[in-house]
């Protein structure tokens, strides 16, 4: 029988090991060979129904436990992994990654971390400017940060309760205004909030523990300061809970926590300021328009994004999204996913995301149809934004963040209005990198594929360099 019509023989497998029960004794206790108990563990028999019984008798198994969903992002981080040059030559199929993830997601995750640490190391070698940090041990803090937040669905029960309560003290018509939250500060927690226009050194937020007194800067826009007082709400009300949740997690490094913290700070503060239930009904109501939400909510377009891919609530539940923001250079500095893609890691990425092209057409909403080479596809939106302060002569930099969803949730946004989701020729072939991606009929190829040996036709030349099929 194939791996289609039954595929619970990796679970069968881990919770015999786990009761410590040896193949030939579990086969004995179920009147069947260990052959045969061998291939229904690799998939390849369907045990009949009541074979099947007596396996979750004997072994405890729950109708829950064989249709327990796999973590998406688990699953393709693990995949990425065996990505890295040092391990190409074993030539892991992403099968057999999946395999990994549904027999011992600790060790998807060790393998993550090992990764990471391999890959922080590679890039630290080839710059000059952190030498010193060379022979570290420890993971990129942002992908631990993402890895923490993607175990979480980013969805935070207890902080989008205590931001609920706030947002009921400190509304005005339903909305939150800057204001409000500053005398809230003061009244709950005798804090001050002064506007103060920087002089020597340019800042965003300064906060003074001692004299319980915090300094925005006048430069930053006024969504921005928001969304810092809002954030010095929660670290004032909400720090127990946000404790408690990163004790729940095992960080690598303080550093790699304290990161974290922030971002629980700044999901709290996009609570409060966007209430769940009211953000939620919006977002139904106005079918995802983002523009208008960030109007709606006097927030600014990022904030706005990143509240809608936490609307996890199983009892009020958005639609499963995917968030990555970029620089033009292809650095990835945020990472999520529900959707079920599979999202590139750093620089190097496939350039025919659209969150890529939105570069060429800054600060309007680009769509597309994507399809990545496992057949999947997706619904993706793109959009640059400018970050930094708001000053003459200062730099600003630029990025893009991209939001999607798998392809049957597309008519729920607003955005897919007028557009022909059927047809197959509009999809944009797109895949997590070239070393990934195994189209050959790519023109945008830039390297090739690590499924393919590399050799060159002196008289052949196909769409690029790297194929000559």
């Amino acid at each position: 029988m194939s791996i289609k019509t039954f595929n619970y023989g990796s679970i069968i497998r881990a919770k015999r090991q786990k009761k410590n029960l040896k193949s030939k004794e579990l086969a004995k206790k179920l009147g069947i060979s260990p052959a045969f108990l061998s291939l229904i563990e690799t998939n390849e028999r369907k045990p009949n129904a009541d074979l099947m019984l007596l396996i979750q008798e004997h072994l405890e198994l729950s109708n829950e436990d064989l249709t327990r969903k796999i973590d998406p992002g688990l699953e393709n981080q693990t995949k990425d992994v065996f990505n890295i040059s040092l391990l190409e030559d074993l030539d892991i199929r992403p099968e057999e990654a999946d395999e990994v993830v549904k027999t011992n997601p600790k060790i998807a995750k060790a393998l993550i971390r090992l990764a990471n640490d391999h890959n922080e190391r590679d890039n630290e070698i080839g710059d000059d400017l952190e030498k010193k940090m060379i022979g570290s041990k420890t993971s990129f803090p942002g992908e631990i940060v993402s890895e923490f937040i993607q175990k979480n669905n980013n969805y935070f029960p207890e902080l989008e309760s205590f931001a609920n309560k706030i947002f009921d003290k400190v509304k005005t018509q339903n909305r939150v205004q800057y204001s409000s939250l500053c005398d809230f500060l003061n009244s709950e927690y005798n804090l001050t909030v002064k506007d103060v226009a920087p002089k020597e050194k340019l800042f965003t937020k300064i906060y003074y523990p001692e004299k319980k007194e915090m300094h925005l800067s006048e430069f930053t826009s006024l969504e921005t300061r928001k969304l810092f007082a809002a954030n010095q709400v929660a670290q004032m009300g909400a720090s127990d809970i946000i404790k408690d949740y990163l004790d729940d997690f095992s960080f690598p490094t303080e550093v790699s926590r304290k990161v974290a913290n922030v971002a629980l700070l700044n999901y709290t503060g996009a609570a409060i300021i966007m209430d769940y239930k009211k953000f939620f009904q919006e977002c139904l109501h106005f079918r995802y328009d983002l523009e208008l939400l960030q109007n709606s909510f006097a927030v600014s377009f990022e904030q706005v994004v990143h509240r809608a891919t936490s609307l996890n609530n199983p009892n009020m539940k958005g639609i499963p999204l995917h968030l990555i923001r970029v620089d033009r250079s292809g650095n990835v500095s945020k990472r999520f996913s529900l959707s079920g893609i599979e999202l590139p890691r750093s620089s190097g990425a496939c350039p025919l995301w659209n969150v890529f092209t939105a570069f060429s057409n800054p600060n309007i909403i680009h769509t597309a149809v994507s399809k990545m080479t496992d057949g999947s596809t997706y619904f993706c939106l793109a959009r640059t934004v400018e970050k930094g302060i708001a000053k003459y002569g200062e730099a600003r930099s630029l990025l893009s963040i991209g939001l999607g969803c798998n392809i049957k949730y597309a008519k729920e946004m607003v955005y897919s209005d007028g557009m022909n989701l059927e047809d197959k020729k509009s999809e944009i072939p797109i895949g997590v990198s070239c070393r990934r991606c195994d189209r050959l009929d790519c023109s945008q190829r830039a390297f090739p594929p690590a499924t393919k040996k590399y050799d060159v036709d002196l008289n052949s030349r196909g769409v690029s360099i790297f194929v000559n099929e």
